[in-house]
């Protein structure tokens, strides 16, 4: 009999790797994280629960005390998961032009919708300035309501998630046959927390971080595009805790090859998940076919949630 777990947050992390080899035969192969299985359906929950623990054990965050976040509305699933278990109330700020979905899961779980309008983006399309102007009221309810400020995009939290639970977990089960990571970049935990463990293991794995055509800042590109559909990323500024040593390529994902990856992954692996996602196996392909990395390599990446968010 499989051992009974203590709550839902027994279920964030040591999540199953799943080979993509009906949507990329070999030669090469894709390998990836199933971040979506966890409770809040995302791979913040991973963040979510770190920040969490992390907060009380340092005393940051009192028993009972209300929590503040802004979120596109993977990282609110992921509080409203934590928080409803160890007893916070839990206030998330969202701009309107993220997903309703995302808005309808978190309220489920009981957290505090603040919609802000949009500056200058438009739905299911997000920018820097709607980001901006969400965090700002994440902060002034912060200090009204007495609660503890999250602030993802700065918490070392994020990144020791992936560092000390993802990167940990990709090595273990494969080990020495990995020749690369590829993650988009939001906050920039996955991938830096991730590529720096993978990285201390194993000096020559590559590392390449995925940006939406036309929002590629992190490469030193204008931004040409400010409205793309991978919710979570892009936001046309360059993250607080990013960390450039790690990359060593950047690989461009358009709207319209996400959105045609995402249609595959369900149709072909019978994965029903996120444009993020999509954009990441989209690269890995790519990144195969490419040639740079020999003949058959293995190339490890991250669904980052569930396509029921959208």
């Amino acid at each position: 009999m499989d051992e009974i777990t203590a709550s839902s947050l027994d279920l964030i992390g040591n999540t199953p790797l799943v080979a993509l080899s009906r949507i990329h035969p070999t030669p090469g192969a894709i390998v990836a994280k199933a971040e979506f299985v966890q409770p809040g359906g995302s791979v913040k929950d991973r963040a979510a629960l770190r920040i969490i623990q992390d907060a009380r054990d340092s005393g940051q965050l009192a028993l009972g005390q209300p929590v503040v976040e802004m979120t596109s509305g993977n990282m609110g699933a992921g509080l409203a998961v934590v928080c409803n278990v160890l007893g916070h109330p839990l206030i998330v700020t969202m701009s309107e032009g993220n997903s309703p979905a995302r808005a309808r899961m978190m309220e489920a779980l009981g957290a505090e919708i603040v919609l802000v309008p949009q500056i200058d983006g438009c739905p299911s399309q997000v920018t820097g300035a709607d980001i901006a102007v969400a965090t700002e009221r994440a902060v002034q309810l912060a200090e009204e309501r007495g609660a503890f400020y999250v602030d993802q995009f700065n918490n070392p939290a994020c990144v020791l998630a992936h560092e000390e639970g993802t990167g940990p977990e990709i090595w273990e089960a494969i080990g020495g046959k990995l020749s690369a990571f590829v993650s988009t970049v939001g906050t920039g935990g996955t991938f830096v927390g991730t590529g720096r463990f993978l990285k201390r293991r194993k000096a020559d794995v590559y590392c390449a971080a995925v940006e939406p055509q036309g929002a590629e800042v992190l490469s030193g590109k204008q931004v040409e595009k400010q409205c793309h559909l991978l919710q979570g990323t892009g936001y046309g500024v360059v993250p607080p805790q990013w960390d450039p040593e790690l990359v060593d390529a950047f690989l461009a994902v358009s709207d319209q090859d996400a959105a045609a990856y995402r249609r595959l992954l369900a149709e072909k692996e019978g994965l029903y998940v996120g444009y993020s996602a999509a954009a990441n196996v989209c690269a890995a392909a790519k990144l195969i076919e490419s040639g740079q990395l020999g003949e058959s390599p293995t190339v490890v990446t991250v669904l980052c949630d569930t396509g029921l968010k959208y």
